[in-house]
């Protein structure tokens, strides 16, 4: 299993919901943290709390729908001077459900598509190059369970096409110590989720960061979370590395 302790990792959205808990999760690992939200601000409780836990932590603020501050926060991030190893593409926007669906407003793709598809890649192609360089890295992206369900047609598009990215990128580091999978924290309690969401989202955790620690070499595969609800993460890691395969 990786040892992240004295890695840096970028985690987006990760002021509040599943994002907040993976930030205190691996700095409970003793991993620092870039931690991105929309405002600095947003960010002030799980920054304090990063840093009781003893490691490195500083924050960044971009909206992910807005391209020029995804530039501007990578050369922010770029600027700290530290090398970022795991990037945890978490943050995600969920616009509407729409029960008229063949209403649904071109806007629910063209926004959907720059924070739940774009953004990622975006941060993905920033710190790939130098990860592939030094030979080591961890990269998960956030996709959704959702499927035939077109009232909610722009975001379950969008993450269909993070998913396509994300497997396309890991056929090229496949069998490297590179690996870009994609994880989903299920149905939960979040404010993306709803209160009526069946998952706590504790239950997200370990198995959201679970591809940070696998040590197999493999890319392309859905370490869904909710698959090792309950788990400790040692245990966790055994079974990603024995039961999810990879699709090349």
């Amino acid at each position: 299993m990786v040892n992240v302790k004295g890695k840096w990792a970028l985690i987006t959205g990760a002021s509040r919901g599943i994002g907040y808990l993976t930030a205190l999760f691996m700095a409970d690992q003793g991993c620092n943290l870039i931690l991105h939200a929309r405002k600095e601000e947003n960010a002030a409780k799980v920054l304090e709390e990063a840093k009781a836990k003893g490691v490195q932590a500083h924050v960044v603020a971009a909206e992910l729908t807005d391209l020029t501050q995804v530039d501007a926060m990578l050369k922010k991030i770029d600027d700290l001077g530290v090398n970022v190893e795991i990037v945890l593409n978490n943050a995600g926007l969920q616009i509407a459900y729409r029960t008229e669906y063949l209403k649904t407003p071109v806007s629910d793709y063209t926004e959907s598509f720059k924070i739940n598809t774009i953004a990622p890649a975006m941060i993905m192609y920033h710190f790939l190059p130098k990860m592939m360089e030094k030979g080591f890295g961890r990269i998960l992206n956030t996709t959704s369970g959702i499927a035939l369900d077109p009232q909610q047609a722009g975001y379950s598009a969008s993450k269909a096409a993070l998913d396509k990215i994300t497997i396309d990128l890991g056929s090229k580091v496949q069998g490297t110590d590179v690996c870009i999978n994609l994880t989903d924290p299920g149905w939960c309690r979040t404010d993306l989720g709803g209160p009526s969401a069946p998952n706590a989202p504790e239950s997200a955790i370990p198995g959201i960061v679970v591809g940070a620690f696998i040590d197999d070499k493999k890319s392309g595969r859905n370490l869904g979370a909710q698959n090792f609800a309950g788990m400790t993460l040692e245990a966790a890691v055994a079974k990603a590395e024995a039961e999810f395969k990879s699709p090349y």
